[in-house]
């Protein structure tokens, strides 16, 4: 007993932390060692003016590389792409990324931003198909041990997440190189830009952070923050550790906790705020890869807390990507900007037995390629899971079908 207790108490005593920013601070916390402007607030205004700044400048450097290259005319047709969510579903979307740049018309993205298994994701969609082979082994050849270590089972009560997930950032170390971070950097003067979302939980708002900003920073520190940006952006909260950012506000310094960006939002472009062809007219298509299905998936659940809570939850994380697709193509339809979905179609139905199950991902990734590869059928609208109406329920994918009222 003496010896739990002891343990216990060391426990307890690693988990501490510095004092939170106070909520009159907010809106002066940054990074230490890094500028304010690497971060968005997507619902303050100051912020969201910050974001349209560098959303100009951006064009401006898109402009001078095009003509560098014998391009002086206007702005051509661009393209977006927004990464969702969806652990081990991440799969999906890197196999869907492989396979659409075998098909020879995957597009060179503006703006690529990211959430969770979207954010590990979304550096290497950024860089281009020569990374693609790097992406397919981070979804195809790892499991759970790759990701977390289970904690003690008293761990829900002593310490802040029931497993360690050192194993994952060994593994985004492993992956998100000063190579790849330099490589980055260069796509920055090129006027391209790519956003990761984590969620500050002390004051409970989502947090854009703008990682070509923070590799062409050259600040010795750049790496690592990335690494543990990709680390909190994964970090579902009570499963997962929090990340625990230095931040500087008032001339003290503090502690930010981030996890998953998904808890507030599965899948985001750039904040609504922004009227974007009005800021800068242009003809621009945005590409969303759900890592999840849409359809409802059936279950009979144990009479019990816990799977009834886990069920509760996992239905609301649903759910709220649901509307998070709703709520993009709202934005898109207002700024005549094309949308196009893709998620996991109800025809797979291969077990799922535990997470990160590596044939599972490998069956996942196989079905993304396959479908890519031949030409994905995007959809024009979101989904209605409406039974008799929703094309999902009848096995229709008609990309052609106008949208609902």
């Amino acid at each position: 007993m003496a010896l739990a207790a002891a343990l216990l108490a060391d426990r307890c005593a690693s988990t501490k932390r510095r004092d939170a920013v106070p909520f009159e601070l907010q809106a002066q916390a940054y990074v230490s060692g890094f500028p304010s402007e690497i971060r968005y607030f997507p619902r303050d205004a100051a912020n969201v003016e910050n974001f349209v700044q560098d959303y100009l400048a951006s064009l401006e450097r898109e402009r001078v590389w095009l003509a560098s290259q014998g391009d002086t005319g206007p702005l051509p047709p661009t393209s977006f792409l927004a990464i969702s969510g969806g652990g081990d579903n991440g799969a999906f979307g890197a196999g869907l990324l492989n396979g659409w740049a075998k098909s020879g018309t995957r597009p060179v993205f503006k703006l690529v931003t990211g959430v969770s298994t979207g954010a590990l994701i979304a550096p290497f969609a950024f860089l281009g198909p020569a990374w693609d082979e790097r992406l397919k082994v981070l979804y195809t050849e790892i499991s759970m041990q790759d990701v977390a270590t289970p904690r003690w089972f008293v761990s829900v009560l002593f310490e802040d997440a029931m497993a360690d997930n050192s194993p994952l950032l060994r593994l985004i170390r492993k992956a998100i190189t000063r190579e790849m971070l330099d490589a980055i950097a260069a796509e920055y003067e090129k006027g391209r830009i790519l956003l990761v979302a984590t969620t500050n939980l002390d004051v409970r708002r989502a947090v854009i952070w703008n990682i070509t900003k923070i590799a062409t920073s050259r600040a010795p520190a750049a790496l690592e923050l990335v690494q543990k940006i990709l680390v909190a952006s994964a970090a579902i909260p009570g499963t997962f550790p929090p990340v625990m950012i230095d931040v500087e506000a008032g001339g003290k310094s503090y502690q930010e906790m981030h996890v998953d960006g998904g808890t507030a939002a599965q899948v985001f472009i750039y904040p609504a705020a922004i009227r974007l062809h009005d800021l800068a007219p242009r003809e621009r298509t945005l590409y969303i890869i759900r890592n999840a299905r849409l359809d409802p998936e059936w279950a009979q659940v144990e009479r019990r807390t816990l799977p009834i809570a886990l069920r509760a939850i996992s239905s609301l994380i649903q759910f709220q990507g649901i509307g998070d697709l709703y709520r993009i193509y709202t934005v898109t339809q207002r700024d005549h900007v094309g949308y196009q979905l893709a998620y996991i179609p109800k025809s797979f139905q291969t077990p799922h037995t535990s997470d990160f199950d590596t044939a599972y991902m490998k069956a996942l990734f196989d079905l993304g390629f396959s479908m890519a590869e031949k030409g994905y059928p995007w959809e024009n609208r979101p989904p209605v899971l409406v039974s008799g109406v929703d094309d999902l329920a009848s096995g229709s994918r008609d990309s052609t079908a106008p949208p609902p009222p």
